[in-house]
């Protein structure tokens, strides 16, 4: 298993974890599954995601939305 494959394994089973937490999450402002998320960072080519942790009065993850990023502007 090459080093992209498993680092697409290893967000896979993060974003799982979240999503059995019954984090919310979204891509792009749009409702996402743990498998669409990485599906969008597998298919990317000149764009990566950056991740927002939104975070509930007691501290913890309520909802993780990625918002793609365009490295060429």
């Amino acid at each position: 298993m090459g080093k992209e494959e498993e680092s697409y394994r290893e967000l896979f089973a993060e974003l799982r974890k979240y999503e059995r937490q019954g984090v919310r999450m979204q891509i792009d402002g749009y409702p996402a599954s743990p498998m669409q998320i990485v599906s969008a960072h597998m298919l990317r080519e000149e764009q990566s995601y950056m991740r927002d942790y939104i975070m509930d009065e007691n501290g913890m993850v309520q909802e993780l939305d990625f918002y793609r990023v365009n490295q060429n502007s």
